[in-house]
């Protein structure tokens, strides 16, 4: 499933009370008011997932295995929390 799918999956889900909804067109609705839902959903959904993403406190540095041991288990608790790690 592309982040796309994803996307419109949960729109569909959180929208799904609208009953006079019609299948989506490509990537359009045929309704301007659906379409407009669609375009703000998405992009709050793309800020909010961009929000998710931080950078690893520790630096892992070559040859410093208690910075390798800190990178390590700060990444693996930062990513069980829901976060994207870089770098």
């Amino acid at each position: 499933m592309t982040n796309i799918d994803t996307i419109r999956a949960e729109f569909e889900r959180t929208n799904a009370r609208d009953h006079r909804r019609e299948p989506p067109k490509g990537n359009n609705y045929t309704d301007p008011l659906v379409q407009a839902d669609w375009e703000s959903f998405q992009k709050g959904w793309e800020a909010s997932r961009n929000s998710m993403c931080v950078k690893n406190p520790f630096e892992l540095i070559i040859g410093d295995p208690d910075g390798q041991w800190a990178h390590e288990v700060a990444e693996k608790s930062l990513r069980a929390q829901g976060f994207t790690v870089v770098g």
